[in-house]
């Protein structure tokens, strides 16, 4: 039970999960942060969409956010091929993972970041470029794993709920790679409860 009174999706008889419980709760604080992530994870990048997802399920993973993990875990698979093992392998152990030394070093940097700020070195940011990381991919990263961090936090700190059911993870990412983040928010508000 979430601590404080989310609107309720009719069809689930309780609150929406995760993050949508609170965006719907207080939309005009959604639509900036759903704005955000959709540039972050959907916009123009040399990272693909599904590597970009890859670094905020990887986020999620170290800061322990089950819902944050599993949702943007989903999407990604669904933008990888649905390689559900990848995934999982970039989330608990990412340096043996199947993925290109730059998103590795990409990676490491997005661990930093979860940790503090302060954690990324100069040297770190040096791996990533002499890799082929560009100065884009880098503030990407970095801002990518900050604003995961705040999410994850945002969805903990408030106790909302997360579904065990992974087939709704799958429904769920299929309609976010079709129509992005601000859909299924805009969605969800839409048919809410109080």
């Amino acid at each position: 039970m979430a601590y404080i009174t989310l609107p309720v999706a009719e069809e689930l008889g309780r609150e929406f999960p995760g993050i949508v419980g609170p965006m719907t709760f207080r939309p005009e604080t959604a639509a900036p942060i759903n704005e955000l992530v959709n540039i972050l994870l959907r916009g123009e990048s040399t990272l693909t969409r599904g590597e970009r997802e890859l670094i905020a399920t990887h986020v999620s993973w170290r800061n322990d956010c089950f819902f944050c993990q599993t949702i943007h875990g989903a999407v990604a698979a669904a933008q990888l091929g649905h390689d559900e093992k990848l995934v999982q392998s970039v989330k608990t152990d990412w340096i043996n993972a199947d993925i290109t030394p730059k998103m590795k070093a990409l990676l490491n940097i997005a661990g930093r970041v979860q940790q503090g700020g302060k954690h990324v070195t100069e040297d770190d940011i040096s791996a990533a470029r002499k890799l082929g990381a560009t100065d884009l991919e880098i503030h990407d990263t970095v801002l990518i794993a900050a604003v995961f961090s705040m999410c994850n936090r945002y969805v903990d700190g408030l106790n909302t709920w997360a579904p065990q059911d992974m087939d709704m993870y799958r429904a769920n990412a299929a309609q976010i790679v079709d129509r992005g983040y601000s859909a299924v928010t805009e969605s969800a508000t839409a048919h809410a409860t109080r």
